[in-house]
């Protein structure tokens, strides 16, 4: 049977629809991207804002329609929206077969084949304390060269204006040595950048073994054959010990590369969203990163238009944001998200003014951008080829400084034949708004 997989929000929902692709490739599924010939439809969902709750709502809707005309065998939901609204979507999409919770993804060959033997409108929810067990090997769909390891599941932070902890539940590490051998198989398969990832990579180990145990990890992920970049993503900025920032600084393969959200500058709404850092002391640390490992890039994400936000918080966000000078930078507009906190607060922010907020702080950060690529020029750097530019001697790739799909690229101009994956020194020849022009360096064709 042929079964199509749409995957919704995060990567750390990625490598959810990655396992479960994997169990149904185990139990004799086939893939299909085509959903006019998908015998199964699988909608793995987010809703963390409200933008991407419409997405999935919309999303699920379309592929409704192949269900109800009889092409679709079986249309089942997963994942966020699945967790929070499993009521709703039985209810009022009847065409839905079958809905699976944030912990539930390990049973989707049980449900699909209760499913497929006439059973209707099944419900899989698992205790979200505990991490899903999955036995097959995931189906990374990334093109081979890159995987996301989520090295733990749920939040304990709290922030007034997240829905996670409710939908994924307490922070939960997944053992290291799972995560090694996991490394492993990735990288006897070709993968040669792992991007660690939960809701928060900082904190991990505190659960398992009493202690911050990412440095642990990070040298021993280092020591897997194979694996030539790791990036880590969504560190928390007070809980980024000096520990982790010497792994950093010290081991060859880990990428001077961190992603901190931090939210906001403002100490009072910071207050009212519940972090746990004022912005003396997000000062502090974004110091220590740039002093102790100068060529760090860092991304960061920050909310416009929180509840009680006033035009004097706004100018301190974007002083903030024009003297930092973060390498990657995006912004969403608040959105008030339903059982959390912040939606009850009293002082919520016009729609207009939200966007317009978080428009002026992109044109901030555009000119910021502009002028650190501009500064980028004559450098050589190594970049991972991710593919060529069709009919041209160029191609994509991405530096140290740059995560897939959130960040720039830099486009490689030479006559070599290279593939994704493949690791070239190149020298900047050019800027862009948020990317890179260069060519490949003559070192490389001698080495070829």
């Amino acid at each position: 049977m042929k079964l199509l997989c749409i995957s919704l929000g995060c990567d750390k929902n990625l490598v959810d629809s990655e396992n479960m692709l994997g169990l149904l490739c185990q139990d004799g599924f086939t893939f299909t991207d085509d959903e006019r010939e998908a015998d199964v439809i699988l909608v793995n969902t987010c809703c963390f804002i409200g933008d991407a709750k419409e997405e999935s709502v919309n999303t699920i809707l379309e592929m409704a329609e192949y269900r109800k005309s009889g092409s679709c065998r079986a249309l089942i939901v997963t994942g966020c929206m699945a967790q929070r609204y499993k009521e709703e979507i039985t209810t009022e999409i009847p065409e839905v077969d079958a809905v699976i919770g944030t912990t539930g993804y390990g049973e989707i060959v049980r449900v699909l084949k209760e499913v497929l033997a006439g059973q209707e409108h099944i419900q899989c929810f698992e205790d979200l304390a505990e991490l899903p067990e999955v036995r097959a090997e995931r189906l990374v769909t990334t093109g081979g060269h890159y995987a996301f390891l989520k090295i733990a599941e749920g939040c304990d932070k709290r922030c007034t204006y997240c829905i996670i902890p409710y939908l994924r539940g307490p922070y939960r590490s997944v053992p290291m040595e799972q995560l090694v051998k996991e490394a492993e198989t990735l990288a006897a398969k070709g993968v040669k950048e792992l991007i660690l990832v939960a809701q928060e990579t900082t904190l991990y180990g505190v659960d398992l073994y009493g202690k911050k145990s990412l440095p642990e990890l990070l040298k021993r992920l280092c020591a897997v054959s194979g694996i030539q970049w790791i990036r880590i993503q969504y560190c928390y900025p007070e809980e980024i010990t000096d520990e982790l920032i010497q792994v950093i600084r010290e081991e060859e393969k880990i990428c001077h590369y961190l992603d901190i959200p931090v939210q906001h500058a403002s100490d009072r709404i910071l207050k009212r969203m519940n972090r746990r850092t004022n912005q003396a002391q997000l000062r502090e640390i974004i110091g220590k990163l740039r002093r102790e490992i100068p060529d760090i890039a860092l991304r960061t994400t920050m909310i416009s238009g929180f509840p009680g936000e006033t035009d004097e918080d706004h100018q301190e966000l974007l002083e903030f944001v024009n003297e930092m000078e973060f390498s990657r930078l995006g912004v969403f507009a608040y959105s008030a998200e339903e059982d959390t906190p912040a939606a009850g607060f009293p002082d919520q922010i016009p729609e207009e003014l939200k966007e317009e907020r978080r428009d002026e702080i992109m044109e901030l950060q555009q000119e910021i951008a502009f002028e650190a690529c501009e500064n980028m020029v004559g450098k050589v750097l190594e970049v991972m080829i991710e593919g060529k530019i069709a009919d041209e001697n160029a191609y994509v790739g991405r530096t140290y400084m740059d995560a897939p799909n959130v960040d720039g690229m830099i486009f490689v101009n030479t006559g070599l034949d290279l593939m994704s994956g493949d690791f070239v020194r190149v020298k900047v020849t050019g800027a862009l708004e948020y990317d890179l022009i260069g060519e490949v360096c003559d070192e490389n064709e001698s080495s070829q």
